[in-house]
């Protein structure tokens, strides 16, 4: 971390978990264990249904809340999809966009994920833009071309003062719920290809200042080694998100 220069956030990203009961009762329970620990932002990016539950618990407190995705349009015969105008009407600050498991499962393309990143940004929004290489694309030695390339493509058309809203987290496909962790050093690699990447859009200022997290398997155990790195800037949280005990260490850990 290099809090001189850009802000720690530590994010949960739920997933498919919580009922909006579970929702209100873990934030109930998770408030006053971060309370007062304002060395890094806080958030809890969790799925649709639990939004309104979330806010309301939230509010008071230093915990903020994201959403999973957002649509690239305003509105239209897009079932299913949420827009970033429905997101700020329920009271959302944060979006995940891009996830690998967005990209495995449902199609989501390095064009798709510029397009709901400009969408979250013009509309207020913060954007966690997530970014990594599978183990196979690593063995071949492109990890350093792809998040280049991935990172370049989401920040298409991005104005240089919207970066102020958009953090990028590094997330090796082959460390997300498998596990395996990125060593410190690993990690630290990958996010330092992703701030290159921002240094040859927009500076070497605008790199500096851009929060650059580590997700994959971060948790309880190694989030002290991995946010001891220069160029890992917080995380996005799988699943010790879902335990307020190990969320609270990582939170910690970013102190």
């Amino acid at each position: 971390m290099n809090k001189a220069t850009r802000k720690t956030v530590i994010a949960g990203n739920w997933k498919m978990n919580m009922t909006p009961a579970e929702t209100t009762a873990f934030i109930n329970e998770l408030a006053p264990m971060v309370a007062g620990k304002d060395g890094c932002d806080i958030v809890l990016c969790v799925p649709f249904v639990d939004i309104a539950n979330a806010v309301e618990a939230a509010k008071g407190t230093n915990i903020k809340i994201g959403a999973e995705n957002v649509h690239f349009k305003e509105s239209g015969a897009y079932t299913g999809e949420i827009s970033a105008k429905m997101l700020n009407a329920c009271g959302v600050e944060y979006v995940v966009i891009g996830h690998s498991e967005r990209r495995q499962y449902f199609g989501e393309t390095d064009q798709t994920v510029n397009l709901r990143t400009l969408a979250a940004v013009n509309a207020g929004l913060t954007a966690i833009v997530c970014v990594g290489e599978t183990l196979e694309q690593r063995e071949l030695g492109y990890t350093e071309t792809l998040l280049k390339y991935q990172t370049k493509m989401a920040l298409t058309n991005v104005k240089p003062e919207q970066l102020a809203n958009i953090i990028i987290a590094y997330e090796p496909v082959w460390a997300i719920g498998t596990g395996v962790t990125a060593t410190a050093d690993q990690a630290d690699e990958g996010n330092g290809f992703v701030r290159a990447a921002v240094e040859e859009m927009f500076g070497k200022a605008a790199a500096e200042a851009v929060t650059v997290q580590y997700g994959g398997s971060m948790n309880a155990k190694n989030a002290a080694e991995l946010l001891s790195k220069v160029n890992v800037d917080g995380g996005l949280i799988g699943g010790a998100s879902l335990k307020t005990a190990d969320f609270t260490v990582i939170v910690d850990a970013a102190q």
